[in-house]
């Protein structure tokens, strides 16, 4: 029997992929929160075939700096608070590599650096 309250939707993925259908345009502009707090807020996201992330402003907390973080790392959606919490500690979001907004997440140098960073951090977070 499903225990998850209506309207929480949990999330488990593969790095760049969501396995539930998630309504990505829906979740801009929901809190995120790591395992120690919370760290902004979505200023995109996408379901792209083996690119899934959010990309979250930051806000003060890092200069305003924006983050991508890929859809593997999301461990659930509120839909109730609109909140979105990932696998992950304020640290290992903060030392993701650097995001350009003039090349955009989907710049392939950039793309390989998140795939080994988080890849590395995923199998520390689980």
């Amino acid at each position: 029997m499903d225990r998850t309250p209506k309207g929480v939707l949990p999330v488990y993925a593969e790095l760049w992929t969501f396995k539930k259908d998630v309504p990505t345009r829906e979740i801009e502009g929901f809190e995120v929160e790591a395992r120690d707090g919370s760290i902004g807020k979505i200023d995109e996201a996408t379901d792209d075939v083996g690119q899934a992330c959010v990309v979250v402003d930051t806000g003060p907390w890092i200069f305003g700096r924006k983050v991508v973080i890929p859809a593997g790392a999301i461990e659930q959606i509120d839909l109730n608070t609109n909140k979105v919490r990932v696998a992950m500690t304020k640290d290992q979001i903060k030392d993701s590599p650097e995001f350009d907004p003039n090349r955009g997440w989907r710049d392939e140098k950039y793309h390989a650096r998140l795939d080994a960073y988080y890849g590395k951090d995923m199998r520390r977070a689980s």
